[in-house]
């Protein structure tokens, strides 16, 4: 197990479950287990902790999920030319901490790391989904309220989730990683049906904001390992951070990634600028007040989110894009949380709608 935990508490009616027994078998010896009636009890801020929030991601929670576990990526908007993403909600948080993230606010009232016993129940949600689909493709992540395989060690989630969508000739699975825990997908065959992506940041970035991760040399390692077992990959640099060396940096770091990871074989790529609800900016500048990356030319955008200056965003999308450009493959790229006419700016030319988009992507 590569995060540190303080303790576990297990749901009632939980802890006969494969993931609890997986889990609490290979818990470091030590750490403390706690039966509790109502998962809720635990998972809210504890009292008293200097850091709440960092407290709550170092307390594991087997709890049984009540709500959907499917649902469309909650940065989708009307505003935004989206990807089309679907969401499989199957834990909430993140063992690690990088400064930026938006989870500081999203689950500020509920920041425990939770993992979800019955997450076999969302395989029924998703064939209901492929039985209405009347022959479309869907790319589904687990990768939003949660890093993908951060605990996967311990839970081996990833493995049954790829042998399920191995065989949904319709579906496509992405699991979203900053961490190298990619021991449990070595042994599985895909059968082109799963991908692993990364979210990739300069060292600076990395260094300053993203605590905890794998180095981005070491995620491109295990991006390598992956693709050389059968799994596509794909890259997110989101997000991009126009600090003074920005524009070098990132350009060295898509090199990097090119000389292990061939461009025609990278599945897509991503990019998005930094942004941050007013709460979320002082939230994460108070965690982390030395965070010089938190403290760019930014303003207040119409969306209600201070994002970068967007001269400096859009400079930054363009020199990445085209460096993408010049690899000599043709990279599927998509901007994050960007309006259609910042899209236009950057690729010249309008985004497509986001189903097509995300059948785009699904299918590779």
């Amino acid at each position: 197990m590569k995060f540190d935990l303080d303790a576990v508490f297990v749901e009632d009616g939980c802890a006969n479950s494969a993931l609890a027994t997986r889990v609490l078998r290979a818990l470091p010896h030590g750490v403390p287990v706690t039966h509790v009636d109502d998962a809720r009890e635990v998972s809210r801020p504890e009292p008293g902790a200097p850091d709440p929030f960092g407290a709550g991601k170092r307390r594991l929670v087997i709890a049984r999920r009540k709500t959907p576990f499917l649902m469309p990526c909650p940065a989708g908007s009307s505003k935004f030319a989206c990807c089309g993403y679907l969401v499989l909600t199957l834990a909430s948080n993140c063992p690690m901490d990088c400064s930026y993230c938006f989870l500081q606010e999203y689950l500020a009232d509920n920041p425990a790391f939770q993992v979800y016993a019955n997450y076999t129940d969302s395989f029924d949600e998703l064939d209901k989904l492929c039985a209405n689909a009347h022959g479309r493709s869907f790319r589904v992540g687990t990768g939003e309220l949660a890093d993908s395989l951060a605990f996967d060690s311990i839970t081996a989630i990833s493995r049954d989730l790829v042998e399920f969508f191995a065989t949904r000739e319709n579906l496509t699975l992405e699991l979203k990683t900053k961490t190298d825990e990619i021991e449990n997908l070595l042994d599985i065959d895909p059968r082109g049906r799963v991908l692993v992506s990364w979210t990739l940041s300069p060292d600076a970035v990395h260094r300053r904001s993203e605590h905890l991760t794998a180095a981005p040399a070491a995620r491109i390692a295990a991006a390598r390992a992956v693709l050389d077992a059968g799994y596509r990959v794909a890259f997110h640099f989101d997000p991009l951070i126009a600090y003074a060396e920005a524009e070098r940096d990132y350009l060295q770091l898509i090199d990097e990634l090119f000389d292990v990871v061939p461009p025609k074989q990278i599945s897509f790529v991503s990019m998005g600028g930094i942004r941050m609800t007013p709460r979320l900016r002082n939230a994460a500048r108070s965690r982390f007040p030395d965070d010089r990356m938190l403290c760019g030319e930014d303003v207040l955008a119409s969306d209600g989110r201070f994002r970068t200056f967007t001269p400096l965003r859009l400079s930054l999308y363009r020199a990445l894009a085209e460096r993408f450009r010049k690899a000599g493959a043709e990279i599927p790229a998509y901007l994050c949380m960007e309006p259609a006419s910042v899209h236009e700016h950057v690729f010249g030319t309008v985004p497509a709608r986001p189903a097509t988009i995300g059948e785009r992507l699904a299918r590779g």
